[in-house]
């Protein structure tokens, strides 16, 4: 696989190779686990931060676009729920983070090039949730996508990264279905409220679909990614799974994909489908998009408001090590 994506790419072919990346990408076309104490190339560790940095920042920024609904949920039973699925992001936000701290960066350290507009975050979160419909086109779309992404991750190279994805997938598909079922009670409730349901999706769908990056010719990492193992998929793959999934889903809703490109192609077995519109993406991820300032101001002012908190850890934590010690000094 290494050599052809070399021809391919033009990346490092292997008579430029070290014994010890040599030996590390035949482990890796094994498909051997590497674990965190073990020799790698930095390059793979770098790329690692940043993928499993931007995943850990896009469970804990999406929980901005629902978790001002939960107070609004229309009724006690939608806010138990919607509340629960806030807090399993926030619980995948710190189980990737812990993995990223594997590979010897702190979770400080990620936090800061966040804040400072350094590491970036799914380009999806910069879009607002206008009504309650939009939570359900959230859960439909934005986690079903996510799914798409995530699953092919559990057999990730890595093996922190490749455990954490376990148990987010199977929390991600909860997810997915209370947005899915949200979209059913709308679309199959008053003309107004399948209406509401039709906008969600007119204004979600495009988006989603960026969420896979941008198209394979465009992306700067996913050949060396693909070749460790650190991606499976190509963006390009998953956005085509994601259609074929999504459309009968739309249809049974009685909803339109809001895509006048959208056919059937018999001969792949697939739909044809729309390119979304990649100068809008590459703006929102530049910090251009309608949510971009107030997400990361949102972040921003949660965790100075946080320090007293970190600050209170942190000195319990250095007397009760301090009384460990004394303990220890006085049996001795």
């Amino acid at each position: 696989m290494y050599a052809q994506m070399v021809k391919s790419e033009g990346m490092k072919p292997r008579e430029e190779m070290t014994p010890e990346e040599i030996a590390f990408q035949e482990r890796i076309d094994r498909g051997e686990k590497i674990e965190p104490k073990e020799w790698m190339p930095e390059g793979y560790r770098k790329t690692l931060i940043r993928q499993i940095g931007q995943h850990a920042h896009s469970e804990i920024v999406g929980q901005l676009p629902e978790g001002n609904w939960i107070t609004r949920a229309p009724t006690l039973e939608r806010k138990a729920i919607l509340l629960a699925k806030v807090q399993d992001e926030a619980g995948h936000g710190l189980y990737l983070y812990s993995a990223a701290e594997t590979l010897g960066v702190s979770r400080d350290e990620l936090l800061d090039a966040l804040h400072a507009g350094k590491m970036k975050y799914s380009s999806i979160f910069n879009y607002p949730t206008l009504n309650w419909a939009d939570i359900g086109a959230v859960g439909w779309l934005v986690d079903g996508a996510a799914i798409m992404n995530q699953v092919p991750l559990q057999r990730t190279s890595y093996g922190p990264y490749s455990r954490a994805m376990i148990r987010i997938c199977k929390e991600e598909s909860f997810h997915q279905r209370q947005g899915y079922d949200i979209m059913m009670k709308m679309a199959a409730g008053t003309p107004e409220q399948k209406e509401m349901a039709q906008d969600a999706l007119n204004r979600f769908w495009y988006p989603a679909l960026m969420m896979f990056g941008p198209s394979d010719k465009d992306s700067v990492h996913s050949a060396q990614s693909m070749a460790w193992k650190i991606k499976i998929n190509t963006n390009d793959e998953l956005r085509q799974k994601f259609v074929d999934q999504t459309v009968p889903q739309a249809h049974y809703l009685g909803l339109t994909i809001p895509d006048e490109g959208l056919a059937w192609n018999e001969e792949k077995g697939g739909w044809d489908f729309s390119e979304p519109d990649w100068s809008e993406f590459f703006a929102v991820i530049a910090g251009n998009g309608p949510c971009n300032t107030e997400r990361l101001e949102a972040r921003v002012t949660a965790w100075e408001d946080g320090a007293w908190f970190r600050d209170g850890l942190m000195a319990h934590a250095k007397k009760a090590d301090a009384r460990r010690a004394a303990a220890r000094m006085a049996a001795e």
